[in-house]
């Protein structure tokens, strides 16, 4: 995204050092991310937005190789480079690979360690530092071409969904629930939204203990009601206390408790079948602890 930019490359370096150094890598299954097909693409975006944001990308290197810019920006936060609709066409297809495997009963569940981010893409339009919604295409295709009946989408970046929910509400195959700092970006979330979301907004400084409680009495009911045959997790770890993009109090703790949660509920309605996709997550450290913490959840290390 640019230099300086917090959604940067060392992000996923950090987790694969962390990983690695804990003897977690060692313990997991590794796969190799394909492109995602612009036609599983489109069944979370618009047609035409696809098109423009291809387009963006080529036009992008016809002027790079003619000595001109390195980025073209999208909005203030976002921006492409010559590699970027490369890099997001790979982050759409670990999502969607992972469902493949999971659905198969390859896997029991998956963690797609994936750049660019997703949650802010809607289904017209790129921001927040997300070219295409990652996680909401994931989703998508296991109703469409897998034919399931009820998926959830659980989210707990510091930041709300508002792509995902601006692709998934209204479906009632679908239940999102989702906490988030507010008011705060993308500034939305907390008004009216459609019967199929639960969204929790939380002012600044709430700490783990009050997200834990949030999640037992809000999320769980719902999530135990919905019985989903599938869970997707939109894993943002900006909400981290050490991380300066947020101002939420969680800890490494709190996001394996938190997950350990979703996961029985996995393992009562879905046979354990989990699709969690990296989302935010800007103080490295903070983010690579809590990355390890949720996978040693979700691989019973």
């Amino acid at each position: 995204m640019g230099p300086g930019h917090p959604e940067c490359p060392q992000r996923l370096a950090a987790i694969e050092d962390r990983l690695l150094i804990t003897g977690v890598a060692d313990a997991l299954v590794h796969y190799e991310a394909p492109e995602a097909s612009l036609s599983d693409i489109e069944l979370a975006h618009d047609r035409m937005h696809v098109a423009a944001l291809r387009g963006m990308s080529e036009r992008l290197s016809e002027e790079r190789a003619a000595g001109g810019p390195d980025y073209a920006q999208i909005d203030p936060d976002t921006a492409l480079n010559v590699h970027s609709w490369k890099a997001a066409l790979r982050a759409a297809g670990a999502a969607l690979a992972a469902t493949d495997a999971v659905l198969a009963g390859e896997i029991e569940n998956a963690f797609c360690a994936v750049r660019p981010p997703g949650h802010h893409a809607c289904r017209s339009k790129s921001m927040g530092f997300c070219l295409l919604n990652n996680l909401a295409v994931a989703a998508r295709y296991a109703l469409q071409r897998y034919r399931l009946q009820r998926v959830a989408v659980v989210d707990f970046d510091v930041h709300h969904g508002n792509g995902t929910e601006d692709i998934l509400a209204g479906d009632p195959r679908a239940l999102m629930v989702g906490i988030f700092q507010h008011p705060f970006y993308p500034y939305s979330g907390d008004r009216d939204p459609a019967p199929n979301m639960l969204n929790v907004p939380v002012p600044a400084y709430t700490r783990g203990m009050e997200i834990r409680e949030i999640v037992k009495t809000l999320w769980l009911p719902r999530l135990e009601a919905f019985q989903p045959e599938m869970l997707f997790v939109s894993a943002g770890f900006d909400g981290h206390r050490e991380d300066d993009l947020g101002q939420l109090g969680l800890n490494e703790q709190d996001y394996a408790w938190i997950t350990a949660r979703v996961k029985e509920v996995a393992c009562r309605h879905a046979k354990g079948r989990i699709v969690s996709c990296l989302e935010g997550g800007y103080a490295l450290g903070a983010l690579a602890r809590s990355v390890e913490a949720h996978l040693r959840v979700l691989a019973d290390i």
